[in-house]
């Protein structure tokens, strides 16, 4: 297989698809500004909380340190990007203040990273929400690493803006496996090289995918918890159903428990998996079981502490926001801006959610990938499989409707409503668009894979683009003058950030000629026919792939 000409241009082609999906993470990493993702000030916090010995404080009585709040100053961020979607007159435009200098950017140290404690069991809930570290309603371990990362290259004691970005740059590696779980998962599924490069591809068609994993944000780890979930779910249903995959697979669950509720929802795929899988019933008991232990060891007794000493799975990390409660509209109405504000916040919704794709783009992609999954389920190969794998970003849809709705029918507000929450499941909705794609185009996906590439950077400069004019363009300005106002809030120089556009580029360009080649050099046999694309799940199981 090594020397297999064809193994080797598909194993070139996903190295630079993959080293892809990561430089245009890190890039908008170094053009988002600071602090202008969700929650980031609040997550930066914790890491730093963590980093010089402040606990875990619990739920709701953590407060943003002395560092935070003067980094959230001299980063502006308290005005409003040009780009936004409602103008408010009563806030300070970004555009309007000018970046403060490196030279004159705080230094976190230990004389202002902590905030001052506060006794055990005070109400925080008089405070401004912004002064409220909410994170700690969450389990720490995406908090411990990431102060662990700091602590190591030394910049625990450095500039907030260096600091930011680190942390940015170490989400981005985070999820560099991702593409690379999504290929192999297509390559089990429906053991086709051509399809496996299209998933991997996958994220660099929803440019809220690079934004969000660009910044700092416990989503990273569940992303990457929720990928090895979905492709070790993948090996149990074709066929994989060792003890030692089990425990894998529990552990890896156990480290999404340990990061965020939202893995919860991978334990019914979990289970459904070795329902689904082929092999001796005791042998898919004791899968479930070892997975089970093995998630529970690792990750989810933080939950059941949660529900024994507190009384609840999750409790609440901010004081209310609801000042004045609203009349519910009805389900109707609940439903319809749901629906619309999660899709719109999964493919396109930058910043604090207000600079926003236009809602053709959107709901055109999201038409388009909901095809496709649909096909890979009717049509594809190993659809059972298929259709397990893609109860993982249905089970969070679904969980995101039902935690809004108890704030929408007691204050008639709709909150915690974000397409982030979605992204444990992205590699199946890789998997599933990449499938659907191979079962639309057949044999010649192979000959218009290089053309997917071409489209996925497109799609990518287009978001980064979007993201560029809507954060430092101003009315009236030229894209001179906002190349020049990026280069005065970056911590990199213009020079810098010239060069690092310029690689994403290059590699782009180097990911379309592998994929080129690949398909020069791969015969008929690298996608399925017809009879194989209606074989029994087992048939992948053996991983192979013509």
């Amino acid at each position: 297989m090594r020397d297999d000409p064809r193994e080797v241009a598909y194993r070139r082609a996903l190295a630079l698809v993959t080293a892809l999906v990561t430089l245009v993470g890190g890039l908008w990493a170094v053009l988002t500004p600071a602090f202008r993702a969700p929650d980031e000030p609040q997550h930066v916090n914790s890491v730093l909380r963590l980093a010089y010995g402040g606990g875990w404080p619990p739920a709701g009585e953590a407060l943003v340190g002395p560092a935070v709040d003067e980094a959230r100053d001299q980063a502006a961020l308290a005005t409003d990007v040009p780009g936004r979607h409602l103008d408010r007159a009563d806030v300070p435009a970004f555009v309007d203040v000018a970046p403060t200098p490196g030279a004159d950017r705080g230094t976190v140290s230990d004389r202002n990273a902590l905030a001052d404690p506060i006794p055990p069991g005070t109400s925080t809930r008089h405070l401004d929400p912004e002064a409220v570290d909410q994170m700690t309603q969450h389990p720490p371990l995406y908090y411990a690493v990431a102060a662990g990362v700091l602590r190591v290259t030394g910049l625990a004691e450095a500039r907030w803006d260096h600091q930011l970005l680190a942390l940015r740059l170490f989400d981005v590696v985070l999820v560099l496996p991702l593409p690379l779980l999504a290929a192999a998962s297509v390559r089990r599924l429906a053991r086709s090289r051509p399809a496996a490069l299209v998933a991997a591809s996958f994220t660099l068609f929803v440019p809220q995918v690079g934004h969000i994993l660009g910044s700092v944000t416990n989503d990273a780890l569940v992303t990457l918890s929720g990928a090895a979930t979905a492709y070790l779910c993948v090996r149990v249903l074709t066929g994989d159903v060792r003890l030692r995959t089990a425990a894998a697979l529990g552990a890896v669950v156990g480290v999404g428990l340990l990061t965020k509720v939202m893995a919860a929802f991978a334990l019914p795929v979990v289970v459904a998996a070795y329902l689904m899988a082929s092999g001796p019933r005791g042998r898919r008991v004791a899968g479930v079981l070892v997975a089970g232990g093995a998630a529970f060891a690792v990750g989810g007794w933080w939950w059941l502490r949660n529900l024994l000493v507190l009384g609840t799975v999750q409790p609440v990390g901010i004081p209310d926001r609801f000042l004045d409660d609203a009349e519910p509209q009805g389900l109707w109405y609940f439903l319809r801006t749901v629906v619309t504000s999660l899709t719109r916040s999964f493919f396109g919704n930058f910043g604090w959610l207000e600079l926003r794709l236009p809602d053709a783009v959107f709901w055109t992609a999201a038409v388009v990938v909901a095809l496709l999954c649909a096909l890979a389920v009717l049509r594809g190969p190993a659809r059972r499989a298929t259709a397990v794998l893609l109860l993982q970003p249905v089970a969070l849809w679904c969980g995101v409707l039902v935690n809004a709705w108890p704030d929408y029918a007691a204050h008639g507000w709709i909150s915690a409503v974000q397409g982030r929450y979605l992204f444990a499941g992205l590699l199946a909705l890789s998997a599933g668009t990449a499938v659907g794609l191979l079962v639309l185009l057949g044999p010649r996906l192979r000959r218009a894979t290089p053309w997917v590439l071409v489209a996925a950077g497109l799609a990518s400069a287009s978001g980064l683009a979007y993201g560029f004019w809507g954060f430092y363009q101003g009315p009236g300005e030229s894209p001179a003058d906002a190349a020049a106002r990026w280069a005065g809030w970056s911590p990199l120089t213009g020079p810098q950030l010239v060069v690092a556009g310029a690689v994403v580029v290059l590699v782009w360009i180097a990911a379309v000629v592998a994929a080129a080649r690949f398909a020069r050099s791969a015969s008929a046999a690298d996608t399925p026919t017809a009879a194989a694309a209606t074989a029994p799940t087992a048939a992948a199981g053996s991983g192979s792939s013509a």
